[in-house]
């Protein structure tokens, strides 16, 4: 009887953590639900279609968390507002209902924590960028390390909105002291991207931008001409990604040869239109002149012939080699992705794939004499 009550608790219309701001985490939600209203970990779980472990390391992170002191008071806000919001402010007492209402009024709302990241996250970008936070005081300041070795203020913050970033985690401590000094994460550098391309209301390019990572590239015109620097994404395809992470002796985990290969075997790929087809077929269009539209040559053969070089490299790296290749250089499928599809171990699938892309620089080399991609 006991547990149909608590189901009826955690139905959609009777939820208690409906009145919180938008910006409060789903794992601090739980948090509350779990400490101030005595629901079991094991319906928490069942709401949400989660393992009951799952709610257990969001309970214990968080109560690890508390160790820090903004992060400490700011859940403490959040508690009074949530004991408002379900009505039950327990002993009345001593002011003890008007200070739960006067702490709830300070919990930050989500048009306030949006403005205020934009402003004070793009600061905290800058080079040696950090909060500065006193106890007892309602400012924040954001402070930068001078030329001169002396911190100097950019900007001031209210307390309350600095703890919903902590909240968030989008800020973190990393000096202890009467003055502690806050940074921020890279949870807090993806949600200022996020945010920015949401103030340019561009929905297509919200998420994208928040995974984007900007960068520029020397790309060879295959003419023994200089090469050229483009900007790119270097996040685009796995195989960039992976080639940013460095080995045991500090170089790069794929060299730069090894990039140019699997950038060609994607471009001749992409010209093949081996991928699933999301345009019009323009293949009849360019030879309208014959009967059929397809013939062995003519305007429509480019296709064709990369086909060919593709069906041709992939035979030569041979079934696992080329699965991983075709994998990760042509449909883009992220290192753990292809590793679960393989049925391969964990961090098992880089070295498969660097031993498939040394292959395959060792294809083109023989067949072509180069490495540069078919577009110069």
């Amino acid at each position: 009887m006991a547990g149909m009550k608590q189901e009826a608790r955690l139905s959609p219309s009777t939820d208690r953590t409906a009145g919180l701001p938008d910006w409060v985490p789903g794992e601090l939600c739980h948090y509350l639900e779990h400490v101030e209203n005595g629901v079991s970990m094991r319906l928490l779980a069942r709401r949400i279609k989660a393992h009951p472990s799952t709610i257990l390391r969001q309970v214990r992170r968080t109560e690890a968390r508390r160790d820090d002191p903004l992060f400490d008071m700011a859940l403490e806000r959040l508690s009074c507002l949530f004991r408002s919001v379900a009505g039950r402010t327990g002993n009345t007492q001593g002011g003890h209902m008007s200070y739960i209402r006067e702490t709830a009024q300070q919990v930050a709302s989500d048009r306030e924590v949006a403005i205020e990241a934009r402003r004070v996250l793009r600061r905290l970008c800058e080079t040696g960028a950090f909060l500065a936070i006193a106890p007892g005081l309602d400012k924040v300041a954001v402070m930068r390390e001078g030329t001169d070795g002396k911190p100097l203020r950019i900007a001031v913050l209210d307390r309350h909105v600095a703890e919903a970033f902590a909240l968030r985690d989008w800020i973190e401590r990393y000096r202890k002291a009467r003055v502690s000094r806050y940074r921020i994460t890279s949870a807090g550098r993806a949600a200022l991207k996020r945010l920015l391309a949401e103030a340019e209301n561009d929905a297509q390019s919200r998420f994208r931008d928040q995974h984007a990572i900007w960068g520029e590239r020397d790309v060879p015109d295959g003419h023994g001409a200089r090469a050229r620097r483009l900007r790119c994404n270097l996040a685009e395809s796995p195989v960039t990604l992976l080639a940013r992470r460095k080995d045991s002796e500090g170089r790069p985990f794929l060299s730069p040869e090894l990039v140019r290969a699997a950038e060609r075997l994607r471009e001749d790929f992409e010209m093949a239109q081996m991928g699933p087809r999301v345009t019009q077929n323009w293949d009849r269009f360019l030879t309208a002149g014959r009967e059929g539209g397809f013939g062995p040559s003519g305007p429509a053969e480019g296709p064709m012939a990369a086909r060919e070089r593709v069906s041709e490299a992939l035979r030569d790296l041979g079934p696992g080699l080329g699965d991983i290749a075709l994998r990760c250089c042509c449909y883009l499928e992220g290192m753990e992705a292809a590793e679960k599809r393989m049925g391969w171990s964990a961090r098992s699938g880089k070295i498969v794939l660097r031993i498939a892309l040394q292959r395959l620089k060792r294809h083109y080399e023989e067949r072509d004499g180069t490495l540069s991609p078919m577009i110069g």
